[in-house]
């Protein structure tokens, strides 16, 4: 039998029973022991920050049933996770586990199914803000490696690969797994394997970067198909189609959408979704005769709190102090 739940469903069970995890106070790191909910199975896992913008899960559960979880698109951090035992299987054919790890770029992410077969599940998964490549992995001028940015795409798709796991890879996660140190050694010890390990499954990925060629200029059916693409975003702000179907819809590949958009108008598409977006919204705040959540819905945006995340970012002010005009968006 399979569970069918949603993200949101199963994050809140764990939050549920993080009312009551065992914190280390011993340790000079943050850490937290978490038992896995029992209507989901058993097992728990164990969440370490080693550094203020990185958090390291030790997993070992096992789910009670086959499941499948639906995650909607939302905004993703930098994550590398590894599976020494069991697996997770989304819908486009990605795997981690069983031969293969990941890594999870920050980012968009797409919404997709994942597939969680029943079995136990052991392994790290490390958490991090993309920030976390300029200050480990700067340039001269203090940006990230230019190698290093298909890792943070913003408010563009992320990018996910799924590395091959290799003996040296499972030896690093065991030895995470099994630190053997305590407070400040500890910190220290687990952040120079978190580095190690995402030098481990970076180091492919790498390699085959240097014998990528640059982009051919754009045909001018192809310029046309993408101001066709343009076109059908401004009819379909509320509702736009995903990017493998308006790219369906105009005649190219979503690769080919995605590289000349950025071409032709400086912007992802993405984002140029989002800037239209909050344009409209603002529009509609300013009338005055309409709520922040009525707003939000009619702009293409389910959960209000995303819908203010993005309209703050580009505005630098809340949807309800445009709606009350405590505020100018020209402040």
């Amino acid at each position: 039998m399979t569970i069918t739940m949603t993200a949101q469903q199963e994050e809140k069970l764990w939050d549920e029973v993080a009312q009551s995890v065992v914190c280390d106070a011993t340790s000079e790191s943050v850490e937290f022991t978490y038992e896995m909910p029992k209507q989901l199975g058993k097992g728990g896992s164990r969440s370490i920050e080693i550094h203020p913008e990185i958090s390291l899960a030790i997993m070992d559960y096992q789910y009670h049933n086959d499941v499948s979880i639906g995650c909607t698109e939302c905004e993703h951090p930098l994550q590398f996770g590894v599976l020494l035992s069991g697996s997770t299987i989304d819908e486009y054919g990605g795997k981690v586990g069983e031969g293969y790890t990941c890594i999870s770029g920050s980012g968009i992410q797409h919404q997709m199914s994942l597939k969680i077969p029943q079995k136990r599940r052991v392994g790290v998964d490390i958490q991090m803000s993309s920030n976390v490549l300029k200050t480990f992995f700067p340039t001269a001028d203090g940006e990230i490696l230019p190698q290093l940015r298909l890792l943070a795409k913003g408010d563009d798709w992320q990018t996910l690969v799924y590395p091959e796991i290799t003996p040296t890879i499972q030896g690093v996660v065991q030895q995470i797994i099994n630190c053997p140190y305590h407070g400040v050694t500890k910190r220290m010890y687990l952040q120079a394997k978190v580095l190690e390990l995402m030098t481990l499954q970076l180091t492919p990925i790498l390699a085959h970067q240097e014998g990528l060629q640059p982009s051919p200029r754009l045909k001018s059916q192809t310029i046309a198909r993408i101001h066709h693409a343009r076109e059908i975003l401004h009819s379909h702000l509320e509702n736009p189609p995903l990017l493998v179907e308006l790219a369906q819809q105009v005649g190219i590949s979503d690769r080919t959408l995605r590289r000349g958009f950025q071409e032709l108008f400086g912007t992802t598409v993405f984002r140029y979704l989002t800037y239209k977006r909050m344009e409209w919204a603002e529009q509609l705040l300013r009338q005055g005769n309409i709520t922040v959540a009525e707003v939000a819905h009619q702009v293409g945006y389910c959960e209000q709190g995303r819908f203010a995340s993005a309209f703050k970012r580009r505005f630098s002010i809340m949807p309800s102090e445009c709606l009350s005009s405590k505020k100018s968006v020209l402040d």
